[in-house]
């Protein structure tokens, strides 16, 4: 989920769908103090359990997490967020309500120019290619597909139609942001370099309408 930073290495303002343990959320608060970052969580007992079991932080001027659904809260909120991170699962499953046509279209509209989504899938969901040309179609065919090294989850890092996939940028940006993140950057390129056509300096963006 991290990629982003090779497409967004300085946002503003983060919007994070599902909090679980918080991990993420919270590395993003501690090594990123540019950033504001609004968690929408849908259950309450998910951010007692953050907070109380794995020092999950309070609120603060750059942290606010959001009770309610995220379905729900995306609509409200257009071109409000440099990147959206999808990470909502119940029972090991994204819940249906953010696998829409509806959702990814609100998706897009929520980012700002040259804003970037990145969404979790189980490797194993049976309606992913479906939920795939769902989310081409709301984000006119700017999807690229990462793997996570396990292997157990599939990660497409989506960009706004405006932002272009340039692999160029994103070994720039890697150098840019190496020395501020401990993450894995050269893995993160290779994979994007493994799962999606491309030239040398860019990736050839699939569109579901050419299918």
């Amino acid at each position: 989920m991290m990629a982003f930073l090779l497409f967004q290495p300085l946002p503003r303002e983060v919007i994070m769908i599902g909090l679980g343990g918080g991990s993420m959320a919270r590395y993003i608060h501690q090594r990123m103090p540019g950033t504001r970052t609004t968690v929408v969580e849908i259950n309450a007992k998910v951010l007692a359990a953050a907070r109380s079991m794995f020092h999950f932080p309070a609120d603060d001027a750059r942290l606010k997490v959001e009770i309610a659904c995220g379905a729900d809260y995306l609509a409200g909120h257009a071109e409000s967020a440099d990147v959206l991170l999808v990470d909502g699962f119940d029972d090991g499953k994204q819940p249906a309500v953010l696998c829409t046509q509806a959702f990814y279209d609100a998706a897009c509209a929520a980012l700002r120019p040259g804003g970037v989504m990145a969404v979790n899938f189980m490797a194993q969901e049976k309606k992913l290619d479906a939920y795939l040309q769902r989310i081409e179609k709301s984000f006119d065919g700017h999807v690229a597909a990462s793997p996570r090294p396990t292997g157990s989850i599939s990660s497409p890092l989506l960009q706004a139609p405006s932002a272009a996939a340039c692999l160029g940028g994103a070994e720039q940006a890697r150098a840019a942001v190496e020395n501020n993140h401990e993450l894995p950057f050269e893995e993160f390129i290779a994979g994007l370099k493994k799962m999606n056509p491309h030239t040398q300096a860019a990736l050839k963006l699939r569109s579901a309408a050419a299918e």
